[in-house]
């Protein structure tokens, strides 16, 4: 069984790092159910471990938090839903590669439930969405980028996880440079013209995991 938990209004960060961490730990020592845990967070820029200090263009217009989760930087604010993932790898798999492609494909059924077509990338990490009612660019299409993810594991438990922009204030993002990524935007459901609540993506995550995610063996 999975824990789901639902945290309302805004979780301090710091806290939140160390619920999942204490979370990991007693899910390994088999203390505890694996969880997801849906959160939202006053405005901060995380910094994960192949950020590049020059990304960070703003450093003074929110807090900055080091993490050791994979990645480089992001945003988190109001409006994003974050899925912290606190998962059992070594029996879901025991195939880190894997699991990452499981949590995409996750975002992307979650998003289909909205009838938004969320794509991977090579080399960019995150889900996009294509933007046919923007200019060609240079590149093609134009694409920005709705969902990012960075997960870090102690002993096969997963921590951190996943985040998907429902209605957040998109101009935050301007004081970094989001996962190392120049050349596209960045989105939300919203947006892209879509009324959609944070309660909708909750009950469309909760739908779409069983189907994507490997499950316990």
């Amino acid at each position: 069984m999975v824990e789901w938990i639902t945290t309302n209004g805004l979780t301090d960060y710091a806290k939140a790092v160390a619920f999942m961490e204490a979370r990991a730990d007693a899910i390994y020592a088999g203390q505890a159910e694996e969880c997801i845990w849906l959160v939202e967070h006053s405005p901060l820029y995380t910094a994960g471990t192949s950020s590049k200090i020059e990304d960070l263009v703003d450093p003074d217009r929110f807090p900055v938090f080091d993490t050791k989760r994979g990645g480089q930087y992001t945003y988190h604010g109001p409006g994003q839903r974050v899925a912290y993932v606190m998962l059992n790898v070594g029996r879901r798999g025991h195939d880190v590669r894997k699991f990452v492609q499981d949590l995409e494909h996750w975002v992307i059924a979650t998003l289909d439930q909205f009838n938004v077509k969320g794509e991977i990338r090579d080399g960019r990490v995150g889900v996009w969405v294509q933007r046919d009612d923007k200019p060609l660019t240079g590149l093609g299409p134009a694409e920005d980028k709705i969902a990012a993810l960075g997960i870090r594991l102690r002993k096969w438990v997963s921590f951190h996880g996943i985040s998907i922009n429902v209605e957040p204030d998109l101009t935050h993002f301007d004081g970094i440079v989001p996962c190392g990524i120049t050349d596209h935007g960045v989105t939300s459901l919203v947006d892209l013209g879509l009324p959609v609540t944070m309660e909708d993506l909750d009950v469309a995550l909760r739908h779409t995991f069983d189907a994507n995610v490997t499950p316990l063996k």
